[in-house]
């Protein structure tokens, strides 16, 4: 049945113009950035320099506040500054481009300031400053050549005022926008200074542009070592056919960096870092363009052993040669059962998915499981409990375990949960051996922690009993 109500430009053109100007004066009326908006569409009409001015008036007011911004007007002053924005791409860069670029230049430095005057937490007003920043190299594009030659200088002043990243972002973007003499300039210009890692990642950005790999890799040694990307060097070098070089770039520690770690790498008590697999798959590569797949495959199996990473896994099994396939796939499933690390073991064989050996791998190590790490626990409780009742009853079993033994009254409500999961699930499991049956289960517990009158009243009221 189609929709009566459905907006287009037809059915609004429909309405007729005094009816849309009605309807628009309305909203002006409770609505700022909306009125922005239209005062701006309005004057759009008038020419370039109209709107320029009204952009003037709203950016000089927004250079020259200082006062706090409470948090209740956050969203208000986002949909504010995002109207800003709009005029400037919407209104002013279809009449002048040039004077577009300025002016979203001109907004793009307030950031600083602006974000010292609120607390952003929400993240909205930086996603509105990332948003005008993307929109810069595609302005910058549309200039003409001769107006393209000030760009450089432009983009120093806003350097000078760039906290958060924005304008180095933007002068690295817009470097294929620009004509090769104006890149020649600006790379000269950017050679003479000195001290500031991000010139240098423009200077690399211009060398890549130029096919220039070896300045590239001379620019890269110039950062700070924490700063350095080995493997950002090694796959230019692959893809230029320079393979030693390229093998020895990927081989170079890389220093500093961000660590994670998954809920099942916790439990397991390690962190990784994601560049070490990066590594690892542009190593093989690099092996497999210098013709020793061996080694490929030999690097892509031990990293295997020593993450259970299932892309590295998949990687290695493409690589293999035909009907081997299975056989090796037997052989990833042991490691992964019998290894030091069995909550990525269990992640892993959820995810792959396996669930036969995930509840395999859970009912070998039954008394290993720790509660505390419901993080790695409900995810794989929740994928077994269709197809095997019995592994989800054991790790479920240690989530209320942990709840109760801690005390931990914040979680009572999903332990309540858990047991209520139990006696459903007890229905479905008959006499296993080991296994102590659910009402002697829920027996044990009223004896150990029959005091926690908090729990069992959340728990007698889910029936988990």
């Amino acid at each position: 049945m189609a929709r009566t109500n459905a907006l287009s430009p037809e059915a609004l053109a429909a309405l007729g113009a005094a009816k849309l100007a009605r309807i628009i004066l309305d909203e002006v009326e409770t609505n700022a950035a909306f009125r922005r908006r239209v005062v701006a569409a309005t004057a759009s009409g008038q020419g370039a320099e109209a709107v320029a001015k009204l952009l003037d008036r709203r950016l000089a007011g927004l250079e020259r506040a200082r006062g706090r911004v409470d948090w209740e007007k956050e969203r208000d002053f986002a949909a504010d500054l995002s109207a800003t924005v709009g005029t400037i791409l919407k209104e002013l860069a279809p009449l002048s481009p040039d004077r577009a670029v300025h002016t979203l230049l001109r907004f793009i430095d307030t950031h600083g300031a602006v974000l010292e005057r609120i607390d952003d937490s929400s993240g909205r007003i930086q996603a509105v400053y990332w948003g005008a920043s993307e929109a810069m190299p595609d302005l910058v594009e549309r200039l003409s050549p001769g107006e393209q030659t000030v760009i450089p200088d432009r983009l120093m002043k806003s350097l000078a005022k760039d906290t958060h990243g924005l304008a180095a972002g933007i002068a690295v973007a817009v470097v294929p926008k620009l004509p090769e003499p104006v890149l020649a300039r600006w790379d000269e210009d950017l050679r003479q200074r000195s001290g500031d890692v991000r010139l240098v990642e423009i200077r690399q950005a211009i060398a890549d542009m130029r096919g220039d790999l070896d300045l590239y890799l001379a620019l890269e040694l110039e950062r700070p070592d924490w700063r350095q990307n080995p493997l950002r060097a090694a796959e230019r070098l692959l893809a230029a056919g320079r393979l030693d070089e390229a093998l020895s770039w990927v081989r170079r520690p890389r220093k500093g960096g961000v660590a994670y770690a998954t809920e099942a790498d916790i439990a397991d008590g390690r962190i990784r870092r994601p560049a070490t697999l990066e590594r690892v798959r542009l190593e093989a590569r690099i092996l497999e363009a210098m013709k020793d797949r061996p080694a490929a495959q030999a690097l892509r199996w031990d990293t295997f052993e020593n993450t259970l990473d299932a892309e590295i896994l998949r990687e290695y099994l493409r690589k293999l040669d035909d009907f081997r396939e299975f056989e090796e796939l037997e052989r990833a499933f042991a490691v992964a059962a019998a290894g030091p690390l069995p909550y990525t073991g269990l992640a892993f064989f959820i995810a792959w998915p396996r669930l036969d050996r995930a509840a395999r791998l859970v009912m070998e190590r039954g008394d290993q499981w720790q509660g505390q790490h419901y993080g790695a626990l409900v995810p794989a409780a929740e994928a077994l409990e269709e197809e095997f009742p019995l592994a989800a009853t054991i790790l479920y079993r240690a989530l209320l375990d942990d709840i109760l033994a801690r005390a931990k009254s914040p979680a009572y409500a999903h332990g309540a949960r858990y047991l209520a999961r139990l006696r459903e699930l007890s229905d479905r499991i008959s006499g296993e051996p080991g296994l102590t049956s659910h009402p002697d289960y829920v027996i044990g517990l009223r004896k150990k922690h029959g005091r926690k009158l908090g729990f069992w009243s959340i728990a007698d009221g889910k029936r988990g009993t």
